[in-house]
């Protein structure tokens, strides 16, 4: 099954969003805790662009569904590293409530393509 390319933005978002995980790495202090959290947040963020391509390329919907919330997952991740750097007061959470916003609306954009293809399938079951 080839998905449609008609994602609404979300290809460029998670790149957008991709390169603005790698902007505040590079912008972080270099401490010990904000370099450890930080490669954690490079990791998961710039994952879930890659994910989501991935999800396009899906050769059925089961394997859509599956991939895209391995997008979930990833997404899910990153903002558990960013809640640890704001309430952990190690980043002020003005420089990071952009990349928050972004990351919870990411995830409710996932849900809601899931929970579609997921009717979908059951449709067609």
């Amino acid at each position: 099954m080839k998905c449609a390319k008609s994602d609404g933005g979300l290809e460029i978002r998670t790149k957008v969003f991709a390169l603005q995980i790698i902007a505040s790495f590079s912008m972080m202090p270099k401490t010990a805790v904000t370099q450890v959290l930080g490669r954690q947040i490079l990791r998961s963020g710039t994952s879930v662009g890659a994910q989501y391509r991935e999800a396009m390329r899906a050769k059925s919907l089961a394997d859509f569904i599956s991939k895209m919330e391995g997008c979930l997952q990833e997404i899910e991740e990153t903002r558990y590293w960013l809640e640890l750097l704001v309430e952990s007061g190690t980043v002020p959470e003005e420089k990071l409530a952009p990349l928050r916003r972004e990351a919870d609306e990411l995830v409710a954009m996932f849900v809601a393509s899931v929970r579609t293809a997921k009717r979908s399938k059951s449709r067609v079951s």
